[in-house]
């Protein structure tokens, strides 16, 4: 895996309210690339920083239709994958990398 396919397939941190209250359980949410395969989110997450992956879940969140200033949005889809992390391993996704 080349360095810049690790930066493709994670594409960011998901901080919410429900992320948060998944990170006390060793459970990290990441913004993932739409092709991209649980082994390969599995590869780069243990690569780029430094932890032991125990499993990979991933979900696709279809866009919503938004009505801004009376003018109709879509909201495109996105990918998320819900990375489990081997007991006593942890990310602090907050830093940065």
């Amino acid at each position: 895996m080349s360095e810049i396919h690790k930066y493709d397939v994670i594409r960011s941190p998901a901080i919410t309210e429900k992320a948060t209250m998944a990170s006390e359980h060793d459970k990290i949410i990441f913004n993932v690339a739409p092709d991209a395969t649980k082994p390969e989110i599995k590869r780069a997450v243990e690569e780029l920083f430094g932890v032991k992956v125990k499993s990979v879940n991933t979900l696709v969140r279809k866009g919503k239709v938004k009505r801004f200033r009376g003018h109709l949005g879509k909201q495109s889809d996105v990918k998320k994958a819900v990375v489990t992390l081997v007991d006593g391993q942890s990310i602090d996704v907050t830093t940065g990398l």
